[in-house]
């Protein structure tokens, strides 16, 4: 199951040692590590990211979950390193689409005090057990939550309502006399304005979560092959 992790430690550097429990988690296939991050809760409560492990396949953090919750959980303009404010910045609205439940942020948010760290992470795990025994044992306190689907619900609305009030104007315009509809004209060229960006906006949204989708499938295709193949190589060595 596909799922949003967040470790919250005492300090930097259990997170980094989180980190690395983690990735060794990954190579022994127990489970298997989309992207993580290391993020800091400074003492003004701003958010530093210190690190991210984010694999070739998946590119920028737009539109997806971990870019969603790492600005949920600094507010934009508390995120450092480098351009993150940029990358974190269109995944924020993912989040209210239906990425992670806003409850399971609050609870996050909670626990990730001033000057603790976290390490954040989007997994792929059968079993709770390997990440919770490991994580414990380092001190830190496990949040999971599974992945929703994009749901793009909210934004279909709001589209939906731009149409309707489109074709209203445009009905409008028809039965208008000549001095209404030049004021009608300059509203409806402005709203189908706003209309086709955001139906570019939807279609763009759409060709990142397929990319997603497949860099995923591909990564654990990969993960699959390299398993057989060692496999295969202990069987001959016996």
């Amino acid at each position: 199951m596909q799922r949003m992790l967040v470790v919250v430690f005492e300090d930097e550097s259990k997170a980094h040692e989180g980190a690395k429990a983690l990735r060794q988690l990954d190579l022994d296939d127990r489970l298997t590590v989309y992207r993580h991050a290391i993020v800091v809760k400074n003492p003004d409560c701003t958010v530093t990211v210190r690190e991210i492990d984010d694999r070739g396949p998946f590119g920028l953090l737009v539109g997806t979950a971990l870019g969603a919750l790492l600005g949920a959980l600094g507010g934009l303009a508390g995120i450092g390193i480098g351009g993150t404010v940029g990358l974190v910045a269109g995944g924020a609205v993912d989040l209210r689409n239906g990425w992670v439940a806003e409850d399971f942020v609050d609870d996050v948010a909670k626990a990730l005090l001033p000057n603790r760290s976290a390490v954040v992470a989007e997994i792929e795990e059968v079993t709770t057990g390997p990440v919770d025994t490991q994580m414990e044992a380092i001190g830190g306190t496990v949040f999971r939550r599974a992945l929703s689907e994009v749901r793009h619900t909210i934004h279909d609305e709001h589209i939906a309502a731009m149409q309707a009030d489109l074709a209203q104007m445009k009905t409008e315009h028809a039965q208008a006399r000549a001095e209404r509809k030049v004021k009608l004209q300059e509203k409806i060229n402005q709203l189908d304005s706003k209309l086709q960006a955001e139906l570019q906006k939807a279609k763009e949204r759409l060709e990142a979560a397929q990319r997603e989708a497949r860099a995923k499938v591909e990564l654990l295709q990969a993960k699959a092959a390299a398993a057989k193949a060692k496999a295969a190589e202990k069987h001959i060595e016996l």
